[in-house]
This record gives structure tokens, sequence and C-alpha cells, in this order.
């Protein structure tokens, strides 16, 4: 009887020793993770309405080209290239622009996506289920730190891309291609290098706490700091220029030495401008804009322009900051132990 019992028990299947199904691969644990951290920012209502509000700029230079576009032919130069306009823009600074007015609304999706993905694992001891699953520590950072690099670029990248589409069908008569044959390319490197930096600091911050708030607060309040460092330096720039005197070399590194600073100085580095070109100033161009003449004024607008940083400061400073972000993160990513 005992043996009858033990036949038709539940417990006796070891059926389930036998699987041959098919086994994935331990090489991709970190993209699931990956994966699984775009699932819960996208399901958020918010981060649909920051990366559209993010292309505010785009849409606003889309509008003032086609303005100008059509303004050709009461111009009466509506001949190729023949919009005197039209001709002065040099387009990769419009990107740089565009993309420097953006800023705050990715340091916002970074926020909604990302800067409390690890600080909340740590309060809920998620870790202690992903860690205990075949997943490393390296495979779970690597893991979120893809899924929030692929969602802020993408967030980035998505409006260029419109203008760009745009500007290549309309304007091939006004150097839009010519100006920068490389530039669809160095875009996507734009997007990538400011992906990856919000993706480090991120992590980075977001592994030091325990509630997601106090992470984002943190994140947020690095965010601003710096950037009002970044102001003053600009400030102490301009004033310079009103005294009649050359800014300090210093200025140069200086003004990019905060989150937004370094970005935007990534994309004039990879850019390879200054971004003194802007048509919402009076759209100046090569040698023009001329020099605003006034009381004791005699000003270039360009002046107030500070120029690119150098690759021997941009690539190691960003290069440092990626990467140190990452090591916080892994430092403290460590499973709570039950006892």
């Amino acid at each position: 009887m005992s043996e009858s019992v033990q036949s038709s028990s539940p417990i006796s299947d070891l059926s389930y020793r036998h699987y041959d199904g098919p086994l994935d691969s331990p090489v991709g644990r970190w993209w699931c993770i990956a994966k699984m951290t775009m699932k819960m920012a996208t399901k958020k209502r918010g981060f649909w309405g920051w990366s559209a509000f993010s292309a505010w700029w785009y849409i606003i230079m889309l509008a003032v080209l086609w303005f100008m576009d059509n303004l050709s032919g009461s111009l009466g130069t509506g001949g190729p290239g023949g919009n005197p306009l039209l001709q002065k823009i040099i387009w990769k600074d419009q990107f740089v622009h565009a993309f420097s007015y953006s800023q705050l609304i990715l340091m916002v999706v970074a926020l909604l996506v990302g800067v409390g993905s690890i600080a909340n694992d740590n309060r809920s001891n998620a870790l202690l289920v992903y860690l205990s699953k075949p997943c490393t520590r390296l495979d779970y950072v690597v893991g979120k730190w893809v899924g929030i690099f692929l969602l802020i670029t993408g967030v980035s990248l998505v409006p260029m891309l419109v203008f760009y589409a745009y500007g290549f069908m309309s304007f091939q008569d006004y150097g839009f291609w010519t100006q920068s044959p490389w530039l669809f390319l160095r875009l996507i490197l734009v997007s990538a290098a400011s992906g990856a930096i919000h993706a480090s600091l991120a992590i980075g911050v977001s592994s030091l706490f325990n509630q997601g708030r106090l992470a984002s607060a943190t994140y947020a309040g690095m965010y601003f700091f710096s950037n009002i460092f970044t102001l003053i330096i600009g400030g102490l720039n301009a004033s310079a220029v009103f005294g009649g005197s050359k800014p300090p070399e210093a200025f140069r590194i200086l003004y990019y030495c905060s989150i937004d600073g370094l970005q935007i100085g990534m994309a004039k580095f990879i850019l390879g401008t200054n971004a003194a070109n802007n048509f919402a100033n009076g759209g100046g161009g090569p040698g023009g804009g001329g020099r605003r003449r006034g009381g004791n004024f005699n000003i270039n607008p360009e002046d107030f322009v500070i120029h690119a940083p150098s690759a021997g400061f941009i690539l190691p400073t960003v290069a440092f900051i990626i990467v140190t972000g990452f090591l916080i993160a892994w430092s403290r990513v460590k499973a709570v132990e039950v006892v």
C-alpha cells in the first residue's frame, strides 16, 4: 500500500529533471535586465511626454526654416541657393543649439528612466532575487546601464534625425550636405555620448541610496549646482568681452565642467564647431553678423562664444565620468544576505 501511495504522489514524479528543450546562452543575461529596465520606463506616461517635449527647439527650427524657404518667393530669390537668409546658415551649429536647449529635458528623462532603478531595487531587496539567479553583479550593472543608455540616446537622437531628414531633402542647394558630409554619423555619436554620461551618472548615484526619490533629488541637485557654475563662467566670459579684454583661456575648460557642459562640449567637439551661428539671433554665417556698435562698444557677437573644448580635456574627462559612475554602481551592488 505504501508503494501505491508513493507511486501516485506528485513528489515521486521526477520527469522535470529530464528537460531537454532549448537553453539560452548565459551571455545574454544582462540583456534581460536591460529590456526590463526599458519596459518599466516606457510604461510611465511622463516618459513619452517629456521625450516629445525634448524636440521643442527642433520644431521651432522647422517652422522658421519653412518660413524662410517660403519667403524666397516674396523676395524674388526663388532660384536654387538664392535665399540670402538660408545661405548664412551653418547647419551643424543648429544641431548644437537644439541639443543644448534639450539638456534640461534629457535630465528629467534620466530621472524618470534610471536614477531610481537601482535604489528601488535596494529598497525592495530585489537584488537578492537578481543575484540568486545565474546572474552576476556585472550582468546586473551592465543591464541597467544599457537600458538607460539606449533610452536616453533614443530620446536625443530621434528629433535630430527627423530634422536631418527634412534638411537633407529640402536644403541641398544651401550646403546641407556639402558643409558636413559625415554629419549623420556624428549626430549618432553626439546622442550616444549624452546617453553614456547620463547612464553612468544615473546608476552610480542610484546605487548609493535605498530610496528612488533620494537618488533623484541628489542627481537633480548635482545637475543644477554644476549648471549654475557653468552659468557663472558664461557670465564672467561676457563681462570680459564687454570690458574689452580677451576672456581667459581657463574659461574654455571651466565652462564645460558640469553635466550640461560636458554634453555640449562633446557635441561641439564631435561636430567640429564652436556653434557661433544661430539663425535665431540674426543668422551670422561665415564672416557674417558684423560688429555691434553703440556707445563705447565695438563687439562682435561671436566674441561671446566659448570655443569648443580641446580633445585633451573633453575626452579624458567624459571617459572618467562614464567609467567612475559604472564602477561605483558595480562596487555598491550586493545581494542582501538573509540570516
